[in-house]
């Protein structure tokens, strides 16, 4: 059963948001504008779907009235057709309210910040990080998402001790966000001369891309400091000091960006990683005080948490917070993981239900 009285309510709730969003001086405020935005995309969605609902509702009443007046024998074939196909577009669209009254998280149509780091294995977790990063760009690609490469951290065989990326597209941070975590891979590392399997793993950390309304920061709990880019082996990458690393003073939290060649732009590259890093930090706290009150399937607050392990030797792919298991690995590093986004997105939707 759909909850209509709560339903016509949230088009009164619309209809008020609007005359809110109609003040010019609401303008003034980007933060309380952004917000009443949202809300009021939601909404509209939500109230046409209704609409839509009760039309066809209307409809499936006029066909039962006319199948029990109606002698003509064709004309009654007709109705019960008609209202055959009534009833199934009915319980579709109440799917689909079912599915749009559950609560959006306003920051999965942001961007996403992805950040790959080499943990346990040595230079094998390093070229993992790679696999990975060439995995998520295809993703991207399927997407139609822009890629923008942030920071980087090379290795001498091809791998990277870490690398940092932004991915910019619809719901971006929405589909991404459920990759946070620790990916465990076993394979014959390509510097194993014995054949023997070993386990590698990498962590993986998405963050919403934080624009200046979200976080507040103090340029003066700021500590910049800026040095020469250096790659692998110590090479030198650039001949001027245009790396910077920022730290922010109250939290601890150190970024540094060398991609560029101009300390500029890799200074605003750093505040945007910086930006997502604070409201992350807010994101998982959030998440955290939920878990600690009830026992989450799905969560991007638990960082150290083992999620997923790719074993080469079977071809297989497991995400151990839904125990979903796949013999098609090559597919799966080839970009198409949009199975297992998907699944995880649904399980964290049911999540949202029960809270």
């Amino acid at each position: 059963m759909l909850p209509r009285e709560k339903l016509e309510g949230l088009k009164q709730e619309l209809a008020e948001l609007q005359e809110k969003l109609s003040d010019s001086a609401l303008l003034s405020d980007q933060r309380r504008y952004k917000e009443l935005s949202r809300r009021n995309k939601e909404l509209t969605e939500i109230c046409a779907e209704w609409d839509k609902y009760q039309s066809l509702e209307t409809q499936a009443e006029d066909a039962e009235q006319l199948i029990k007046t109606e002698n003509d024998a064709e004309m009654l074939e007709l109705a019960r057709a008609e209202l055959e196909e009534l009833e199934n577009l009915m319980a579709a669209s109440a799917e689909k309210l079912r599915d749009l009254l559950i609560p959006s998280d306003p920051n999965d149509s942001k961007n996403a910040i992805v950040e790959i780091r080499a943990g346990t294995g040595g230079e094998e977790a390093a070229l993992f990080v790679a696999d990975l990063y060439r995995m998520y760009g295809y993703y991207a690609d399927q997407k139609g998402w822009k890629h923008q490469l942030l920071d980087l951290n090379e290795t001498g065989l091809g791998g990277y001790k870490e690398i940092v990326f932004m991915l910019s597209g619809d719901d971006a941070y929405g589909l991404m966000r459920f990759e946070s975590g620790v990916h465990r891979v076993q394979r014959i590392p390509v510097t194993e001369s014995g054949g023997r399997i070993h386990t590698s793993a990498v962590s993986v950390a998405v963050l919403p891309e934080a624009e200046d309304i979200d976080v507040e920061i103090n340029e003066n709990e700021l500590r910049i400091d800026v040095y020469r880019s250096s790659g692998h082996g110590g090479q030198s990458v650039n001949t001027t000091d245009s790396a910077v690393r920022i730290t922010h003073v109250p939290t601890g939290i150190v970024v540094t960006c060398q991609d560029e060649k101009s300390q500029i732009k890799n200074k605003a590259k750093a505040m945007k990683v910086l930006r997502s890093r604070l409201l992350d930090a807010e994101i998982s706290r959030h998440e955290q005080e939920i878990a600690r009150s009830r026992k989450a399937q799905v969560s991007t607050g638990d960082r150290s948490a083992k999620i997923r392990t790719y074993n080469f030797p079977q071809s297989r792919v497991t995400d151990h917070r839904i125990n979903l298991t796949s013999h098609n690995l090559d597919s799966f590093l080839a970009g198409n993981i949009d199975e297992y986004v998907q699944a995880l997105r649904m399980a964290w939707r049911s999540e949202k239900v029960n809270e």
